[in-house]
């Protein structure tokens, strides 16, 4: 590959999020798009502590992960399951030890109408024209989606309706833009007296354990892991929609 070619790839990749140069952050993260507003609020606090710069890339869990296993350069992996930073860990691909639970996540049904607040929870699928959720191949949240209507019996009858986003945050803005009647959404996201929604019971679906995984030595990576354990970020986990670390059943 000749020196042109190769400057405007890595070019491409910097402008494109996958590679940050090393000067603009100390910190490189890689989050589960379900907790982006949350690690706002987080880093928030954690900058002002630790002085470190921070740098967030956010998408579905399955496909962050592809971008770590194929090389790219984030320091923490924040996923919205356990599966793979378990790969990762067992892989070689993240440090040994290193691995732990940040979160619990909680699935609710929205709509951005009423039409929950008088179903006695989940509605009459034929009073549903689309129902979004995330692809159940690539968020975990997609994936409980899929185990709440197969536990209801609704799984198959659920199909010619489904909207099916790559993340939960896009399965959000299918309810918000109007372009699908309900969606399976995280707790974190549900709009504050906006619509109406369903907290979906936790038997029906596995729980969605949240684990963290170290990627690299850099010692922002591993303060930013033990930050997510501190009494003050548990409380705000807690606060946007999450059971927190030590507060886990």
């Amino acid at each position: 590959m000749n020196t042109c070619r190769k400057n405007l790839i890595i070019t491409v990749l910097i402008c494109s999020g996958l590679i940050v140069p090393a000067q603009a952050a100390d910190l490189r993260i890689a989050a589960a798009a379900n907790f982006a507003s949350t690690l706002k609020k987080l880093l928030v606090l954690y900058e002002q502590q630790s002085g470190y710069n921070t740098v967030v890339s956010t998408g579905s869990t399955s496909k962050l992960y592809t971008q770590i296993i194929n090389g790219a350069p984030f320091d923490i992996f924040l996923a919205a399951d356990s599966w793979r930073p378990q790969q990762l860990e067992s892989s070689n691909l993240a440090l040994r030890g290193s691995r732990v639970t940040y979160a619990r996540g909680r699935l609710v049904l929205w709509s951005a109408s009423e039409m929950l607040r008088s179903a006695d929870g989940f509605p009459d699928i034929n009073n549903i024209d689309y129902l979004a959720i995330a692809n159940p191949r690539l968020a975990p949240y997609g994936l409980a989606a899929q185990q709440t209507l197969e536990s209801l019996g609704l799984w198959n009858a659920a199909q010619p309706k489904l909207v099916r986003g790559q993340s939960v945050s896009q399965a959000f803005q299918f309810v918000a833009s109007g372009n699908a009647t309900v969606g399976f959404i995280s707790a974190s996201q549900l709009p504050v007296g906006s619509g109406s929604h369903w907290l979906v019971p936790q038997h029906l679906y596995q729980p969605m354990e949240h684990q963290l995984v170290v990627l690299n030595g850099r010692p922002a990576a591993a303060g930013f892991a033990a930050f997510l354990q501190s009494a003050a970020a548990r409380k705000l986990i807690q606060e946007n929609g999450y059971t927190a670390p030590g507060d886990l059943d």
